[in-house]
């Protein structure tokens, strides 16, 4: 898990990451359970946060950075894995969308 610090030691969050701490709030709650965030590193874009809920659904997020993204998740109350286990990979549960997207068929 990402420690507290991590969150503590970053800057004021932007609107945009702030609409974030909203959306991926809702998320959890429309699918109930405890959540676990993942947070990558895109390079110059920022960060991407993968949640994955309760019910094995998943959403993401952009955000300025990895710094910026431990923040966000500490403000929604989402915990932060260290990245993806057996464990965690396996909570997901993939809609038929998600497959024919994950298919590379771009329908």
């Amino acid at each position: 898990m990402v420690s507290p610090s991590a969150a503590e030691g970053s800057a004021e969050l932007s609107s945009r990451e702030k609409e974030q701490v909203g959306r991926l709030r809702a998320f959890v709650t429309a699918h109930g359970g405890p959540a676990t965030a993942v947070i990558g590193y895109l390079g110059r874009s920022g960060a991407r946060i993968v949640v994955v809920a309760g019910d094995g659904a998943f959403g993401d997020a952009i955000v300025s950075g990895i710094e910026a993204g431990a923040a966000v998740c500490e403000h929604a109350g989402i915990p932060v894995a260290d990245g993806w286990d057996r464990e965690l990979s396996a909570q997901i549960t993939p809609s038929p969308a998600d497959r024919q997207r994950m298919a590379g068929t771009g329908r």
